[in-house]
């Protein structure tokens, strides 16, 4: 807690308002939601991965108890509405465009993954449509399919998409090939490796639900929703899928359960509520059960990469080339484009001055559930692969992998940087992260540590990541460039009331981040109103100006950046109202702590008495103010933030079960100015346990034919508490030079520094049996083969 009793302004950890009702099971999720006479959707979904519908045959479940009404693919297509868009639109080397195949709300003649919806069966229970959908007969037309990227290029695999050759969605660069093929030509050093990045199923605790109402005296629509950004769902939806004005249009998020970026996304089932509400003149409510969810949420990562690195006899890194097979599965999800482009290749550099970097990206289309932002979003996926290398060349350079790191770091004099992949970080100290990760594990003392676990018959091993993020993705103007179909800017309204309190509007969106309390720290900061007051509203459409919603960090970074903007507003005409009632020039007054006053002199007048008078303007500047005390800011930020820190993982590992137990793990980060450190503390642990989750336990495995094998949390292994270490959560600041608040972002900053730290520690543990490298998840299975291989053994798969 901040030393200042009572201190509730920026700095202080205080609780988490929003976890009373939380904690006593008050919070309102949109399966807590129902409507008067609402009915029951049900999706039947493709058991194929790739087939030719060849026949619907509904009247057998049309004649069954309680049902309402049966949609398929073919009503969907008749009824005019449009397909699911992509909100990101990247070009191809050659400047052409990125194929774009439809993606319809109910599949129609195709189906292109297990759990592509056939059909939606609308009954008075849930009970009742699950049983119709069952007696619903579709014949289909079995076709090849292909589960891998490197299947889905082969030659003669067979197209997802008739109309895209190759299954390839893009053929993606950035940077100068020419320029770095001369560096590598230069080199004393070049250092290759293949690597995979897993793909992994989100598992937010809530799963999806949505809820459609129609008003026929209004025509007005309504989806209640488990949305990220609400705003984002109403534009697309309305404008490019149902064709609705968005003035007939609201969408609410209630309390969201978890999000991790799954729920960012238009899905089908949001618009087939929405339409059918309609046509049936009822609410249509759909809730997802957890095997639903692992074939039809957007999945993450999914990447092949070779890549190289040169390096002088110094070790002076020289150049980088990375070739990259990005998995976008069967459609575009609304932001897929973007996660393997523009949010990975461009973190190439991390924190290393190298000075030129080429990479290719090609998104593939495969028969598998679509691919999309996961916590983290293209920075895992890069830092992965960059830490990795790191430490691959220092172990074939014989040049120590602190060493190596620490020559090749921006210096902390050389911000802003410039980076050879277009981004300019404005701030960082990379080499004082590293400091205290390195003291607060004490890596001096680990290979004391590491002969006492030899001693007992265990394998220790310690591995480092060093990384730099991009959060706050913007500018608007910039993204519009780079393929962007939507401005990234964030609104405020703030609106004093009569007596003082206040209720923020933003267009962001919780879903566990804490908002309504770090925001509120944010109010009471600058206004001098106590956190109690202060309410904070997000997540309806027909409250809220606008707003982009949450997702890459941003929600400090540019909501509270609008709110400061708001602030400001405020505060100006609170001073020229108390210049007026105490008869003072406007430069004279000042504001703090909730007051106004004259400079110089014990007169003035309190936050409540201004909003009062605005209120009540019975002596008020008419001529000059209009009566109220209220205002909106719009904040489009001119740069991304960039997070960055050191991670260190400790590992033990038992070789008779190749079991991995991570002993110890610290998390240095620059998170810029830390509005609450308990929050940020908890952010950092959950991505934390996500990073290890997927280093050491999580993947979603397809089989050659396009059948998910780990379906169910029976085959897909999550973390647990017992899995997890204490995680010592320590921040060194640098503060961001171009928002108003200094603040760069935390709530992926776990998940993105954490999983190469774990490998880089298993395979240091693993160091005597000569491997290089191990693709994720490092699972007792694979290490207990190389252990017990009995010989050295090669880059595990």
């Amino acid at each position: 807690m901040n030393a200042i009793a009572g201190f509730e302004g920026i700095g202080a950890s205080v609780k988490r308002k929003e976890d009373l009702r939380f904690l006593s099971g008050r919070g309102r999720y949109t399966d807590d939601m129902n409507v008067r006479g609402q009915t029951h959707a049900y999706f039947l979904r493709s058991p194929h991965p790739h087939a030719s519908i060849v026949s619907v045959d509904t009247a057998a479940a049309r004649a069954m108890p309680g049902v309402v009404a049966i949609f398929t693919g073919a009503d969907i297509k008749a009824s005019g509405i449009g397909g699911l868009p992509c909100g990101w639109a990247v070009k191809n080397k050659d400047g052409s465009p990125q194929a774009e195949p439809p993606h319809p709300v109910l599949a129609h003649e195709r189906v292109r993954h297990v759990g592509d919806p056939v059909a939606m069966v609308i009954a008075e229970s849930h009970e009742q449509a699950r049983d119709a959908a069952e007696a619903i007969g579709v014949t289909y037309a079995t076709l090849p399919a292909t589960a891998t990227v490197t299947d889905a290029v082969a030659a003669g695999a067979t197209p997802v998409h008739a109309d895209v050759p190759g299954n390839i969605c893009f053929d993606w660069h950035i940077g100068d090939k020419a320029i770095t093929d001369a560096a590598f030509a230069q080199a004393d050093h070049v250092v290759k490796f293949d690597l995979e990045n897993s793909r992994l199923v989100p598992n937010a605790m809530e799963p999806r639900c949505a809820i459609g109402d129609y008003d026929t005296s209004s025509d007005e629509h309504t989806l209640y929703t488990t949305s990220q950004n609400p705003h984002v769902i109403r534009l697309l939806m309305g404008a490019f899928v149902l064709n609705i004005p968005e003035s007939k249009l609201r969408v609410v998020a209630p309390d969201v359960g978890g999000g991790f970026g799954s729920k960012i996304f238009h899905y089908a089932e949001e618009a087939a509520v929405t339409w059918a509400a309609a046509r049936v003149r009822r609410p249509v409510k759909w809730t997802s059960d957890r095997t639903e969810a692992f074939i039809s949420d957007a999945h993450g990562r999914d990447h092949v990469s070779h890549a190289e690195l040169a390096l002088d006899k110094t070790g002076k890194f020289l150049g980088l080339r990375v070739q990259t097979l990005a998995n976008l599965g069967a459609y575009l999800s609304t932001f897929a484009p973007a996660v393997p482009t523009y949010l990975y290749a461009t973190l190439l550099a991390g924190c290393y001055a190298t000075p030129t970097i080429y990479a290719e990206v090609k998104g593939v289309f495969t028969n598998t559930v679509a691919v999309d932002a996961y916590r983290g979003a293209g920075r895992p996926e890069a830092t992965f692969l960059l830490e990795r290398l790191v430490d691959v060349a220092a172990k074939a350079t014989g040049i120590d992998r602190i060493a190596l790191r620490r020559m090749n770091f921006v210096p902390a004099d050389a911000f802003p940087y410039q980076t050879p992949v277009a981004l300019q970080y404005d701030s960082g100290n990379y080499q004082a992260t590293l400091d205290m990760g390195l003291k607060a594990a004490d890596w001096a003392g680990f290979e004391t540590r590491r002969a006492e676990a030899a001693s007992r018959g265990k394998l220790r091993g310690i591995g480092i990541s060093t990384y730099v993020e991009a959060c706050g993705i913007a500018p608007s103007h910039l993204v519009g460039q780079l393929g962007a179909r939507a401005g990234l800017y964030e609104v405020a309204n703030i609106r004093v009331h009569p007596t003082g309190s206040i209720t923020v509007f933003t267009g962001t969106h919780s879903h566990g981040q804490g908002h309504e309390t770090t925001f509120a720290q944010l109010i009471s900061d600058r206004m001098g109103v106590p956190v109690s007051q202060i309410d904070v509203v997000h997540g309806d459409t027909s409250k809220i100006p606008f707003g982009m919603g949450t997702y890459g960090s941003r929600s400090l970074a540019v909501g509270g950046s609008a709110m400061v903007k708001a602030m400001d507003k405020i505060v100006l005409k609170g001073r020229k109202i108390a210049a007026h009632l105490m008869e003072a020039s406007l430069d004279d007054i000042e504001f703090e702590g909730g007051k106004f006053r004259v400079t110089g002199t014990d007169r003035e007048k309190t936050l409540t008495e201004i909003s009062l008078a605005a209120y009540v303007p019975h002596n008020y500047p008419i001529e000059e103010l209009e009566p109220g005390l209220e205002e909106t800011a719009f904040y489009d930020p001119k740069n991304f933030t960039y997070p960055a820190g050191a991670h260190v993982c400790e590992v033990e590992i038992d070789p008779d079960t190749g079991h991995v137990t991570v002993i110890n793990f610290v998390a240095v980060d620059d998170v810029g100015r830390v509005i609450n450190p308990m929050i940020v503390e908890g952010q950092v642990q959950g991505g934390v346990a996500q990073g290890v989750g997927q280093a050491l336990l999580e993947h979603a495995v397809y089989d050659a034919e396009g059948q998910l094998l780990s379906g169910s949390l029976m085959d897909y292994t999550m973390p647990r508490a017992a899995d997890m270490p204490g995680c010592d959560v320590s921040t060194h600041t640098t503060l961001c030079t171009h928002n108003p608040l200094g603040v760069k972002g935390c709530g992926e900053v776990g998940a993105i520094g954490s999983p190469p730290a774990v490998i880089n520690a298993v395979v240091d543990a693993l160091r005597d049996y000569g491997v290089t490298h191990m693709n994720m998840p490092a699972s007792p299975q694979k290490i207990w083969a190389i252990v017990n291989a009995g010989r050295p053994a090669r880059a595990a798969e």
